[in-house]
Order: C-alpha cells, then sequence, then structure tokens
C-alpha cells in the first residue's frame, strides 16, 4: 500500500512539472510573437515609413518565430532594414532560443533520464547531471555559431560579385541564419519581389550551402552531439541516430527522385531546365520542403502530382530536437517499421538490433494522426471559404503547421479568417506537436488497476 502511494505521489509530482513546463513554452511563445508584431507594427519598421498593420506585422512576427516562413508581404521590399533586422532576431530565437530552452527543459524536469524519454535523448546522450546540460547547451551554441557563420561567409562572398559587400555580408548573414533555422525567409526580393532563390536555381554554390545548412539544422542537436561523442562511428551510434540518418538519407534520395520523374517534362518547373539543372533543383526541393520554406521553383506551377510529393514531404518535416517541424522523421519512420512488421506477422518492432515499446508506436500514430488530420480539415475550410483547389489549400495548411514556409502563392489573397487559421496552425505546428510529444515521453504509463476484459473488432 505504501508503495502504491508513493508511485501515486511521485506520478502526480511529475504531472505538475509536466504542466508547468508546457505553460512555460507557450508563454515564452506569445512574449516572442508579441514583442516582434510590435516592433514590426513601428512605421520605422516598413520601408515606406507607414505602419504595416496589425495583421500583417502578427502574421509575420508568428511565422519568423515559429521559424515557418509564410508572408503576407515581399520581405525586401516591404522591411526596412531595421525590420529586417528584427525579422532576423525572431528567426533566431525561434529557432536556436527555442531548441535551447527545450532542450534545459528536458534534462531540468529530472535529475535522471529514464527509459522513455531516451527515445528523444537517447541512450548515447548519458546526460543524467546538470553538467550534462551545460555540455549540451555549449554545443549547440558553438555548432550553430560555427555552421551558421561558415554559411555565412560562403553566401557573402558568392552575393559580393552580385551587390555591394555591405549588403552581400547582411545578405548572407540573413539567409545562412534562415536556412540553418529552416525559416525560408529571404531577401531576393532585391532582385525581383517573391522570387525566392528560383534567380539562382541552377548556382551551384547558393544551393549547396543552403542545402547543407538546411539538412544540418534539420538533424537535430541530439545527433550532433551522439556524432561528436562517438567520432561518427555508426556501430557506436544510438539507435535513435541511426533512425533519424537512415530516414533522412531515404527521405532526401527519395523525395528528389520522386520530385525529377514528375517534373522533368514540366516546361514551368524543371523543364526547361539543362540536365544539371534539373537535378540540382529537384534536390532542392525536396530538401527544402523538409521545413525550410525557400524555393528554386514557382510552387504554384508544380503538377499536382508534384504538389502532392512536396506535400508527403512537408508533413514528415525534420528531426526532433532540431529546428525543424513537421510529424519527425523518428515518428514517421517508427510508422512505417510497425507496418512492416505487421505485414510480416512480427508482434515485435525491432530497429538496429533493438525492440522499441509499443507505447512509443502509439504516440508516433497519435502525432501522425494529428498533425495530418488538421492539415486535411484546416484545408478544407481554406478550399471552401476562398473557392481554390484543395491541392493547393492543403499545400498552404501543411505548410502552416509543419512550419515549413512554402506557398502556391495564395497566402496574401486569403480571406481573414483563413489567415488567422494559418496563423493557430503555425504556433500549433511549432510549438503545440512539441510540448504535445513532450508531455507524452516525459509522462509515466498509468496504474491499471482494474483489468478490462478484450474484445476483437473488425479490421480492414
Amino acid at each position: 500500500m505504501r508503495q502504491w502511494l508513493r508511485r501515486a505521489w511521485m506520478r502526480q509530482e511529475l504531472r505538475k512539472k509536466t504542466d508547468r513546463t508546457t505553460r512555460i513554452l507557450l508563454i515564452f511563445f506569445l512574449i516572442v510573437i508579441a514583442v516582434g508584431t510590435g516592433l514590426l507594427a513601428l512605421p520605422a519598421a516598413s520601408a515606406d515609413g507607414r505602419s504595416c498593420g496589425g495583421l500583417t506585422a502578427v502574421f509575420t512576427a508568428t511565422s519568423s518565430a515559429c521559424v515557418t516562413g509564410l508572408s503576407l508581404v515581399d520581405t525586401y521590399s516591404q522591411w526596412s532594414p531595421f525590420g529586417q533586422v528584427v525579422l532576423l532576431l525572431l528567426i533566431q530565437t525561434g529557432g536556436l532560443g527555442y531548441m535551447t530552452f527545450v532542450s534545459v527543459m528536458f534534462f531540468m524536469l529530472r535529475r535522471k533520464i529514464g527509459l522513455r524519454e531516451r527515445l528523444i535523448l537517447q541512450q548515447a546522450m548519458a546526460l543524467n547531471e546538470l553538467d550534462g546540460v551545460l555540455r549540451l547547451l555549449r554545443l549547440v551554441l558553438l555548432g550553430t555559431f560555427v555552421i551558421e557563420g561558415t554559411g555565412a561567409l560562403i553566401l557573402s562572398v558568392r552575393f559580393a560579385f552580385l551587390m555591394p559587400a555591405g549588403q552581400a555580408v547582411f545578405m548572407g548573414v540573413f539567409h545562412a541564419v534562415s536556412a540553418y533555422c529552416n525559416a525560408g525567409f529571404d531577401l531576393m526580393g532585391a532582385f525581383r519581389p517573391g522570387s525566392s532563390l528560383s534567380l539562382f536555381s541552377g548556382d551551384v554554390v547558393v544551393n549547396v550551402t543552403v542545402m547543407a545548412l538546411i539538412i544540418l539544422g534539420g538533424l537535430g542537436f541530439f545527433v550532433w552531439n551522439d556524432l561528436l561523442m562517438h567520432r561518427m562511428r555508426w556501430r557506436y551510434l544510438a539507435v535513435y541516430t541511426k533512425l533519424v540518418l537512415t530516414a533522412t538519407a531515404v527521405l532526401i534520395i527519395g523525395g528528389f527522385l520522386v520530385i525529377l520523374a514528375l517534373e522533368w517534362g514540366n516546361p514551368a518547373t524543371l523543364g526547361d531546365l539543362s540536365a544539371g539543372g534539373k537535378l540540382l533543383a529537384a534536390m532542392f526541393q525536396s530538401v527544402t520542403t523538409r521545413t525550410a520554406g525557400f524555393f528554386a521553383v514557382d510552387q504554384g506551377a508544380l503538377t499536382d502530382s508534384g504538389k502532392l510529393a512536396s506535400i508527403l514531404l512537408m508533413l514528415v518535416g525534420g528531426s526532433s530536437g532540431s529546428t525543424a517541424g513537421g510529424i519527425k522523421t523518428a515518428t514517421v519512420a517508427l510508422l512505417f517499421l510497425m507496418a512492416v512488421q505487421v505485414a510480416r506477422n512480427h508482434r515485435d518492432i525491432v530497429v538496429f538490433g533493438r525492440k522499441i515499446p509499443q507505447e512509443q508506436v502509439n504516440i508516433a500514430g497519435a502525432i501522425c494522426f494529428l498533425v495530418v488530420g488538421l492539415a486535411l480539415i484546416g484545408a478544407v475550410i481554406v478550399s471552401a471559404t476562398n473557392g481554390i483547389r484543395l491541392i493547393d489549400a492543403l499545400y498552404e495548411t501543411a505548410s502552416a503547421i509543419c512550419t515549413v514556409g512554402l506557398s502556391t502563392g495564395i497566402t496574401p489573397a486569403l480571406n481573414l479568417g483563413s489567415k488567422l487559421l494559418l496563423i493557430v496552425y503555425m504556433f500549433f505546428g511549432r510549438v503545440g506537436i512539441m510540448t504535445i510529444s513532450f508531455a507524452f515521453m516525459v509522462k509515466d504509463p498509468p496504474d491499471n488497476a482494474i483489468g478490462r476484459p478484450e474484445t476483437r473488432v473488425l479490421l480492414g
């Protein structure tokens, strides 16, 4: 009896800590968005010296803080240098600051990390003491500085051939931070409003640099830590790291081949490019749909099949503990493995020699159902209230809830209700999915004191 009461008390205390952490995360983001909205609404933030209005300010602040990239206006044309700096700070805070904050919460919730939490933090982390938090944060800050700095240097040198040195440096820094944080905001309006990276679709330096930043930002800090701790030796890596790296490679290569096949003859996207240009643009599309938001080809001109393939990549997103959004690579990988094991009539889900607890598979299914369901419901609402095609509406809602930022170009023309819906989706996509996953990961399974009789239902 005493042991049962002790377990009940511990579960109650853990639930209180989880609820407190969730509230802190929500308040953190609301404050960042509120401050960003106030600054962007100032006349000084707009290029023409007039306030952009409340809706544009809150939409842009939410999109940048949630590192999404959807926008009602062209970033370069609308915002003054002050406004662009505000956007840059919001993107960095939303990407790095959020994940740093979440990393602290993961470790501070308990002094020791249980087996369930290690699905995300992983066995290789082995950070059972508070000192481990400081080590991880040093890695995050130093790694971010080195990666963003390297990307900014390469892009600045490239842009210096096209514009004055000072502007080239700012362009390089802005796009490096935006790419690494998977935000997708760009200043390419300096060349042509709304063009994103389409004017550089054949530029190997710009494309490869941006893709590298997107991928590194989307892998996650826990994967970095594991790779560095074990000097990238595959056999010593944690199961989660192996799963993320494998899923990432499959998605990038698979997405590249599918998009290349579907868009090869489309003159509005890949059709008029050289063979090398088609390969580069298809690879960029495969990488950027994993929550980055830049584009090298016109998204509205994609075939319906190409749009559907891009939507599926958007829904998957990046990896847990990263700057990316979406359902997450490991989550989708678990669902795929579950389907394979069920088809083979195997009871357990085994990956890299380790058995995955059934409760983790259940959580993966719940998250997937929630994200896909909300994207579909939102698409129906946007399509019905704006008179646009369902595939374009789904492209928009999937992009918002998975914090991607890609659009077929319909965002500015949507009605007020749809814009507000996208704001909610962007916020939920960045905060809601993480806090829901966080709540699931830290809670103990309930003690079922009363056994229930089993029953079977018809399936399939």
